[in-house]
């Protein structure tokens, strides 16, 4: 009998983390939604569901290495291996230098970075024993190629998650495990739309005329690229940064 390959994706209440939820739904994965925020990952294996594909959901605060490791052997023991790990729970909190203190920064770093080491670390023991499995991780151009003024926390989390997953994609490679990353620009998301802590509405407008491509991205858009680098069709990509933002690192601004 042949398994129904399984992907786990953090953060997949919204977003990106849903789009992508989605697509690897469609594509016969079964898909185990991870989040924080309970309603929203549950409606998402609710549309998967009723769309005709298979999806369960897990509470997961990232922040806890107890929890992680309960969920990613649960949804091991449940469908016999986690065959694609996408990465992509994150906060981005707006907070002038004067006011990051350590516990902002903590808070920050401690989800957007290690709560990532944290789902690899658990995952990563049964891929190797399989050796096969594709870890795609989210990253961003704040972390790559520009600063973000009054998000240094974020920004510092994010170039990390670059150096994460190098190092991750040198060690693992030799166990058939591919480890990359994908670098969104502006994509419509309730963190982008955010008055408080990103661009806003207003911002988001402004932004799409900066664009090569002429919009901002929508999540499906980023979805899209995370599908290709699980996917056979990279199977010889590894420890990459996939820039997906419409041209925007690369145009003067």
């Amino acid at each position: 009998m042949t398994r129904t390959p399984t992907m786990l994706v953090t953060g997949g209440g919204i977003g990106i983390g849903r789009a992508t939820a989605l697509a690897f739904a469609r594509t016969g994965h079964h898909v185990v939604v991870t989040d924080i925020l309970e309603a929203e990952g549950r409606a998402v294996v609710d549309a998967i569901t009723a769309a005709g594909g298979s999806a369960s959901f897990a509470a997961l605060d990232v922040r806890s290495s107890t929890q992680v490791d309960a969920v990613v052997a649960a949804a091991i023991a449940a469908h016999g291996a986690i065959d694609v790990l996408v990465l992509n729970a994150g906060i981005a909190h707006k907070v002038p230098l004067a006011q990051l203190d350590d516990a902002a920064w903590d808070h920050t770093l401690d989800i957007d970075l290690k709560g990532m080491f944290r789902v690899a670390r658990a995952t990563l023991p049964a891929m190797r024993a399989r050796r096969s499995g594709a870890i795609v991780c989210l990253t961003s151009l704040m972390g790559l190629v520009w600063g973000w003024s009054e998000h240094v926390h974020y920004s510092a989390a994010k170039a990390g998650v670059i150096g994460l997953v190098r190092g991750l994609a040198a060690e693992v490679a030799g166990d058939g495990i591919r480890v990359n990353a994908v670098s969104p620009g502006y994509v419509r998301t309730a963190q982008l739309l955010s008055e408080e802590h990103s661009l806003g509405p207003q911002g988001v407008a402004q932004a799409a005329g900066r664009v090569p491509l002429g919009r901002v991205g929508e999540p499906e858009d980023i979805a899209d690229v995370i599908l290709f680098l699980a996917s056979q069709q990279a199977r010889y990509v590894t420890g990459q940064v996939i820039v997906a933002d419409g041209g925007l690192a690369i145009s003067p601004q």
